[in-house]
């Protein structure tokens, strides 16, 4: 724009000036930065300075940097200061701002917003470029020569810059985008050059305006998956004639879902990420939760890891009962979200109130011998309004424990301490237990003692059976010698 508007470049030359060197040592600082940035070589960072240099010297980056740094500006001295277009190569630098664009793109938590804000960006950098083209050409053909061109500047109406710049800005918005008359070109030049303009909009701007449509489709590619999702829930309880309450009941809970951006499968979105990064999210997420749980408070680091590779979350309509008094427990929960009451048998009476952090279930998955409920629960559980809660199931959590015996045997123990302080544990039953289980520990080792002495025993007949071996090969080879000294001895 300074090289097109002269008044721009004339009027704030000092400003321009301190600009433009404070760029250029920008650009220097940048260049010497590149020389020292590791780069990764088969995932590993290398950070050797000699190996950083010659991974950037052989770059084009490298070679367009140099370029763009020249001091080309230093021709001041023969054409004067009012001459930008030698600092054109600074241009060159362009491919930093796609490299940053490239990066912010892939770090930013919108990438949608900031796509949309990066065309709207390349849309004012072309309508702008446009418009400098379209002054410089007026000044080369004159100012007033006739329609198509720029009005002549000694009208005072159009002889001020922010006039100047304004109009053709408008005439290349027009022009680019087609939806407005301008003056028709009168020379060759004009004609070639609104030819050259109606290309570019045709072209760039269709593929632009598709990019936008393409981007708004994706930002709303869950709300339509979701749509659909409900849709086809609608259809089926029509076709099943399912009541009006259920339905309406139903419909709430997927309006629940999307209000609170839970509509989301954290599964299916997770596949694609190796097991370690998988693992390394859910223990971001879900560890502490775990951690508060009584029964698991101080366990193994490793127990809880695989314990929160198995949480499932799990969502409760207002009124759903989470378990009720004498089922039998196959899964522990740990209240993430929401409010549930612990009730008496008519649903009415209130009796607790549980928060998020709290959690129920654990006594009953971990068949601690000797309590008085068995695994079954104990209390009725309903949800107040929506709850979201982590499931552990049983299975999930014997599989993980098989592996830490000492852990089960914690746990085991806390568990018991629990039902004891709540008065829930048969205390004889639970020694009885305990002596049976002391038994079954004493032939466990009595057996595994005689799986070591086999093992010894087997060892030390494969020795004995060697050395017979040994033996005879020796007793065989002496007689042998022994038969020829007689034979050497007779003749």
């Amino acid at each position: 724009s300074r090289a097109c508007f002269t008044d721009l470049q004339k009027t704030y030359l000092v400003l321009w000036l301190v600009l433009d060197y404070i760029s250029d040592a920008l650009y220097l600082g940048d260049t010497v930065i590149r020389l020292h940035t590791g780069f990764l070589e088969q995932g590993l960072l290398v950070k050797d300075l000699k190996k950083l240099r010659d991974n950037y010297i052989h770059t084009l980056q490298f070679k367009l940097d140099v370029l763009s740094t020249l001091p080309t500006d230093l021709a001041y001295f023969l054409v004067g200061l009012h001459c930008p277009e030698l600092r054109f190569n600074r241009l060159l630098r362009f491919s930093r701002m796609f490299e940053f664009f490239d990066r912010t793109e892939t770090r930013t938590s919108h990438p949608n917003i900031f796509r949309i804000c990066n065309l709207v960006l390349y849309i004012l950098v072309i309508i702008h470029w446009n418009a400098c083209i379209y002054y410089a050409i007026s000044k080369a053909i004159g100012f007033g020569e006739d329609s198509w061109v720029y009005p002549n500047v000694t009208d005072p109406e159009y002889g001020h810059l922010t006039r100047e710049y304004v109009y053709c800005l408008y005439w290349s918005t027009l022009t680019l985008t087609t939806i407005g008359e301008t003056p028709p070109p009168v020379r060759d030049e004009e004609y070639l050059f609104v030819i050259f303009d109606f290309l570019v909009g045709v072209l760039i701007f269709a593929t632009i305006v598709g990019n936008v449509g393409s981007m708004i489709s994706n930002m709303n590619a869950t709300r339509a998956e979701f749509q659909a999702k409900i849709d086809a829930i609608k259809h089926y309880m029509q076709f099943r004639k399912v009541s009006k309450d259920l339905e309406t009941k139903v419909i709430k809970w997927f309006d629940y879902l999307w209000t609170n951006k839970k509509a989301v499968d954290e599964r299916e979105v997770l596949k694609n990420l190796p097991d370690k990064l998988r693992a390394e999210i859910a223990i971001n997420v879900h560890l502490e939760t775990l951690k508060k749980v009584r029964v698991f408070q101080n366990c193994e680091a490793g127990l809880l890891v695989e314990l929160v590779l198995k949480l499932r979350p799990q969502v409760f309509s207002p009124g759903d009962y989470v378990c009720r008094k004498g089922d039998i427990g196959k899964e522990m929960y740990i209240i993430k979200e929401g409010k549930l009451a612990v009730v008496a048998d008519d649903g009415m009476t209130q009796y607790a109130l549980l928060t998020a952090g709290g959690c129920f279930g654990e006594i009953s998955i971990l068949n601690i011998k000797g309590s008085k409920m068995g695994n079954r629960r104990t209390a009725n559980i309903r949800s107040l309004g929506y709850s979201d809660l982590f499931c552990l199931s049983k299975e999930d959590l014997m599989e993980a424990i098989t592996e830490y015996p000492d852990a089960k045997r914690i746990l085991e123990e806390r568990g018991r301490e629990i039902l004891i302080k709540e008065g829930l544990l048969d205390e004889s039953a639970a020694e009885e237990s305990t002596e049976g289980k002391s038994m079954e520990e004493r032939l466990d080792r009595v057996a595994s003692s005689l799986d070591t002495l086999h093992m010894r025993f087997g060892r030390l007949l494969t020795e004995y059976n060697d050395a017979q071996m040994q033996l005879k090969q020796r007793i065989t080879a002496l007689e042998s010698k022994m038969r020829q000294e007689e034979l050497e001895d007779f003749f």
